[in-house]
């Protein structure tokens, strides 16, 4: 019954480190998303003028 406790909390451990590295994955991307906003949009608005300018 022992090893099956402990298999247990390491599934739920293991389980909160990869809800923790997501997490963290997620605010990296925001934070560079929230840095970079202006060349992403000046990126965004010019391809879609070239894209546009084709048609």
């Amino acid at each position: 019954m022992r090893k099956y406790k402990r298999k247990i909390l390491r599934i739920r451990s293991k389980r909160g480190m990869e809800l923790v590295q997501v997490a963290i994955l997620v605010a990296l991307a925001v934070a560079l998303g929230l840095i970079f906003k202006t060349e992403i949009t000046d990126f965004v608005n010019k391809t879609f003028e070239g894209l546009n300018s084709n048609f």
